[in-house]
């Protein structure tokens, strides 16, 4: 359900703003995209594991927070981010 160090190093790396960058918004939110992304497929054969599933909700909460957060900072990185994550179609 969790993402291994190599995948994490990989999204840091493909969504940091400048090396070394690891809490812009921008990369929170692509780290939590692939959690929330592992944990839906995770619930397709669990479906009564209600215990993650209420992880899964914070975890979309959080990450409707930065996005929040990012558009009313910088609409341009907002748009960027949303399309390279492949969000709100």
């Amino acid at each position: 359900m969790s993402i291994s160090p190599e995948q994490k190093a990989e999204i840091i790396k493909d969504n940091s703003r400048a090396d070394g960058d690891t809490g812009s918004p921008e990369v929170q939110v692509a780290i939590l995209t692939q959690r929330i992304r592992n944990l839906t497929d995770h619930f397709k054969g669990n479906h009564k594991d209600n215990h993650s599933r209420r992880g899964l909700l914070m975890m979309v909460n959080k990450r409707r927070k930065l996005l929040s957060y990012l558009k009313s900072k910088d609409v341009e990185r907002y748009n960027a981010l949303i399309q390279k994550l492949g969000l709100r179609k």
